[in-house]
């Protein structure tokens, strides 16, 4: 393992992110908010580091192997998620404990959108735009800086593309080379953070928040500029801008590619999984929309309609955001949310949960073993569309599946054993490791209540969710570091 390297490739992407400061300097210094300091001394502080790390190491220049790549990329998160959590604690006249402030941050690039804030309204403008920002880079900004640097760096950068890339089948490349697929997905994702940011401005948003819920609609996080979410504006119109782009960002970024290269829009129908993430979340959507009716939420088809539309999209592509406070619809209706969006987004898109793809793949082979039971000799193949799974892919699958289970269990029972309620650490769990951000009970609005070893356990929980279990645990296997 070439350690100096992995210190290397760290101290750059630590000074490349201090510039991720500046803007909101700007913010500040535009508006005169008073959280100019939080910001200074944190990209000080946060340059320093990176040049502190790189300076001893500058000239080791290695090929990156696979583990390296998995070290570089679990390393980045966990120090981006520290170093992330100064302007909240350096801002003047902070009351966030580093707790908070860590916890905060790493909601914000997990693209998590779990808050601990209360009175989200009286933050200065520029801490309200850093926290935007934060989930925009986490998105998939991070995903294709990382990339596109490290050719620049001189070193292979698929290893690191491989590591961090969401999904099971993330061996297939958009272009020939590392770097030309970096920038066909900067591309769609700038593309679609700018068409969602107009839409909003156009519907009535000021530009302010049209920008910084554009940066969250399109990393599928969650964080607004209001406590009240998106219910603050009380748009209908708003909310389904939302539902259209929190759609797109939930479908594979690799599809987007074809699309535009082909330009034809059957494309996406031809996809299995596309088919697959359309289909359940409208299934889940009509029958949220039917409950909220016969049950009395609402008096009304329509205002069942558009709320049923709105909290289906958001909560099954797992970005979080709300117009209502879901957690006290009836119990069947919460719970079914909540368990959508164990399922998220597709694979290679900014969406969390087990993916649609995994979704299908465990779907399929169910039904093959049943049809085992019938015909023990034949030789049944999965198919996605027309496509026969390798064994090794459904192995991975049926690997990754095992490991979140038990993952969740884990992290369930060590948030029970800090005196949490049965269902609030059960939503907690799954809105941190699927990086949904709101969960129910004592969770429904806000992670504020929680004890601070609640909330580092959570924090692991959404850093495993976010790099999709297997690029965290093996760091934690005796094999990975033997020699």
């Amino acid at each position: 393992m070439h350690l100096f390297v992995v210190q290397r490739i760290l101290g750059v992407l630590l000074m490349v992110f201090s510039l991720t400061m500046l803007p909101p300097i700007l913010v500040s210094l535009w508006y005169d908010d008073g959280a100019l300091i939080g910001f200074t001394d944190g990209f000080i502080l946060t340059l320093g580091l990176g040049v502190f790390t790189w300076a001893p190491v500058r000239n080791k220049r290695q090929e990156l192997r696979v583990r390296d790549g998995f070290l570089v990329v679990v390393m980045f998160w966990t120090v981006l998620g520290l170093t992330g959590a100064l302007p909240f604690l350096l801002a003047e006249n902070s009351t966030m404990s580093i707790t908070d402030a860590v916890f905060e941050s790493i909601s914000g690039l997990t693209t998590t959108g779990a808050t601990v804030i209360v009175g989200i309204d009286q933050l200065p403008l520029s801490l309200l735009y850093y926290r935007q920002q934060l989930q925009w880079l986490g998105g998939m900004g991070i995903i294709v800086l990382a990339v596109a640097v490290l050719p620049m760096l001189g070193i292979g950068g698929m290893q690191l593309y491989r590591a961090e890339t969401p999904g099971p089948m993330k061996d297939s490349k958009l272009t020939p080379r590392i770097t030309e697929t970096a920038k066909a997905l900067w591309l769609i994702y700038l593309t679609l953070t700018a068409a969602c940011g107009l839409a909003y401005w156009a519907a009535g948003m000021e530009p302010f928040d049209a920008l910084g819920h554009a940066f969250s609609t399109v990393a599928i996080g969650g964080f607004s500029t209001h406590d009240a979410s998106m219910g603050y504006y009380n748009s209908t119109l708003i909310e389904m801008i939302a539902v259209v782009f929190m759609l797109l960002s939930g479908v594979n970024f690799a599809l987007h590619f074809l699309v535009v290269r082909r330009r034809s829009l059957w494309v996406y129908f031809n996809d299995s999984e596309f088919r697959g993430y359309i289909t359940i979340l409208s299934v889940v959507f009509l029958v949220v929309s039917i409950a909220l009716y016969t049950m009395g939420v609402y008096k009304n088809w329509s205002e069942s309609f558009t709320r049923g539309l709105f909290q289906a999209i958001s909560i099954g592509t797992t970005t979080g955001f709300t117009t209502a406070d879901y957690s006290l619809w009836p119990g069947f209706i919460s719970i079914l949310l909540l368990f959508t969006s164990f399922i998220g987004g597709c694979a290679g898109s900014t969406g969390g949960g087990i993916k649609v793809i995994r979704f299908l793949l465990l779907i399929k082979q169910g039904l093959r073993e049943i049809n085992r039971l019938i015909h023990p000799n034949a030789e049944i193949p999965i198919l996605i569309g027309h496509k026969s799974i390798h064994r090794r892919v459904v192995e991975a699958v049926w690997g990754f599946f095992a490991l979140y289970v038990a993952s969740f269990t884990f992290m369930y029972l060590a948030l029970a054993s800090t005196g949490l309620d049965l269902m609030t650490a059960f939503s907690a769990v799954a809105a941190s490791i699927n990086n949904l951000g709101p969960g129910l009970a004592g969770v429904g609005s806000n992670y504020a209540s929680l004890n601070d070893p609640a909330k580092w356990i959570l924090c692991f929980g959404m850093l495993l969710g976010r790099l999709e279990i297997f690029t965290l645990l093996v760091l934690l296997t005796p094999a990975f570091w033997r020699k």
